[in-house]
């Protein structure tokens, strides 16, 4: 492959290869809204916009086998081409054709997001024959003060927008570990909801498989199946797990979490082990810090990503960007790694638990990647500073994303995305740019293509609207501007399901039931669940 033309293969090769059982990194390097409409099984999205930031964290090794997924021209694949290879990225490879090419011979395409996860949650409820709970029949029972627990398996940033009326936030990662601190007797009913299907199947499946004593249900089709039969939801609740864990009974959590793994054929491995994985140059190996926010920002062990063992899950695409890589799980107490391990085997994962982790990480030696993003730092500037800038001549470049720029932005200033600034290359001309974003990294990422355009002159607010404001900036609204064809940032899939459209959440259960007639036979076989 030269630098900026990578090898194109065609469909019916990249289908052979995602089943070969070697390692593969396939990126969609279309925009979060292009690749939610329209998107192979096993992409995952690392859009352009964010590439550089984002390919580092997903895709560790830089000799992995890699193809991209782009536009029909292929000017978006070479443009991602170019920028990977000047991070050190050897073996990239396009799907010609894109999208188009991959449904002309005869592959499924699918919307939405995180569909290997979806599907096996389907898949998860036939195998296990998960118990369920409608939303009327758990309603009655809330309303007769019958003896039961609602737990929301959903992060609690996901939990405090809507819940379910009496129900605690205990993401799905916990639950092994905290049940019984929760639900301390074993004749109170547990049903665990989330706002769909997934994490309410597998949230009531791991208490299940683990053995518990109590009654588990899962609510049938979570805050959406309870906003469709118009009972009320709670917004803002903060009920949550304790955070304290009675560690006299550990072993036993430990060693009921042990078995469900070892069922799975989970491996539990040492320090010796992981060295000799993460040394290795021929696989990827990830380390996955499954515990909280709060303990993993007070410390983890060099190298590990946060990945909250319910997400890990529910959206592994979202941490994991190398189909085949090896997983390595940590906790501090040997419950939530083993319990959420057992359920990464099962969709198809090579994934071990590090046994003492936090123990033995003072012998581990990662090595820094040679390749890091490197940016020049923009010079940032303050709101009240834009009005100075804007009666020098300089043109604002809104890189915010599009929805909020509909809602409100500054007068005059022009709505973009990294992968179409070429097309504001006659509005520029000369002129110094200043840049609106939400974040530094998405800021530089566009001012080096900027600057390949030909812009020199650049620096960057992070402002919000409120902000601008008070500084009297001129602001408007404008409905319709981008238009709904150029919003390729957001996805437009059943958007408002969760804002008062019942049409919208019937359609995302309806999708979510549908995808087990979508996958193909070696799509469903890449999954292990018990016959």
């Amino acid at each position: 492959m030269s630098q900026n033309k990578p090898e194109q293969i065609k469909a019916p090769l990249l289908k052979q290869w995602l089943h070969d059982g070697q390692e593969i990194a396939l990126l969609d390097v279309r925009e979060h809204g292009q690749y939610g409409e329209e998107h192979l099984f096993y992409v995952v999205s690392v859009p352009y916009s964010k590439l550089e930031t984002e390919v580092v964290r997903l895709v560790p090794r830089k000799n992995v086998r890699m193809v991209l997924i782009g536009d029909v021209s292929g000017e978006l694949s070479n443009k991602a081409c170019r920028r990977l290879s000047e991070l050190g990225y050897q073996h990239i490879h396009v799907l010609e054709g894109g999208m188009p090419a991959w449904r002309a011979a005869g592959y499924e395409v699918f919307a939405g997001v995180n569909l290997p996860s979806k599907a096996f949650g389907e898949l998860a409820e036939h195998a296990f024959n998960t118990p369920r709970i409608t939303a009327a029949e758990l309603n009655q029972k809330i309303a007769n003060k019958e003896n039961l627990v609602v737990l929301d398996g959903r992060p609690f940033t996901e939990y405090k927008k809507m819940s379910i009326p009496t129900a605690i936030c205990c993401p799905n990662g916990e639950l092994a570990l905290r049940i019984e601190e929760i639900v301390p007797h074993a004749d109170t009913t547990i049903v665990i909801n989330c706002a769909g299907r997934t994490r309410s199947i597998i949230g009531a499946q791991t208490l299940i498989n683990l053995g518990i004593p109590n009654k588990v249900l899962a609510l049938e089709n979570g805050t959406q199946g309870w906003y469709l039969e118009d009972f009320k939801l709670d917004h803002g609740e903060s009920r949550k797990y304790p955070e304290q864990i009675n560690f006299e009974s550990i072993n036993v959590r430990k060693e009921r979490a042990r078995r469900l793994a070892e069922k799975h054929h989970v491996a539990f491995v040492d320090v010796k082990t992981v060295q000799k994985w993460l040394d290795d140059s021929e696989r990827t190996t990830f380390l996955c810090d499954v515990r909280t926010p709060e303990e993993y920002a007070s410390g983890t062990i060099p190298g590990a990503q946060h990945t909250p063992g319910g997400q890990l899950v529910q959206a592994t695409d979202q941490y994991v960007g190398v189909r085949g890589a090896r997983l390595v799980l940590i906790d501090q107490e040997g419950v939530r790694a083993p319990a959420m391990a057992s359920w990464l085997a099962m969709l198809g994962w090579d994934v071990s638990v590090w046994e003492n982790a936090f123990e033995e990480a003072k012998e581990l030696k990662t090595v820094e990647s040679k390749h890091q993003n490197k940016n020049l730092r923009l010079n940032k500037i303050q709101a009240k500073e834009i009005a100075e800038y804007m009666k020098a001549g300089a043109k604002l470049i809104d890189l915010r994303p599009s929805m909020k720029y509909r809602e409100s932005h500054i007068k005059n200033a022009l709505w973009s995305i990294r992968p179409v600034l070429s097309k504001l290359s006659t509005k520029l001309g000369n002129s110094p740019v200043l840049l609106l974003a939400e974040d530094m990294e998405t800021a530089e990422l566009a001012a080096k293509d900027l600057r390949e355009m030909g812009t020199q002159e650049i620096c960057v607010n992070l402002d919000s609207p409120a902000t601008w404001k008070e500084e009297n900036l001129p602001l408007e609204a404008t409905e319709n501007n981008p238009t709904d064809e150029e919003c390729i940032d957001y996805l437009f899939f059943v958007h408002d399901r969760h804002d008062g459209n019942k049409a919208a959440a019937r359609q995302y259960l309806a999708w979510e039931m549908n995808l087990l007639a979508q996958i193909d036979e070696q799509e469903r076989n890449g999954f292990r669940l018990p016959h």
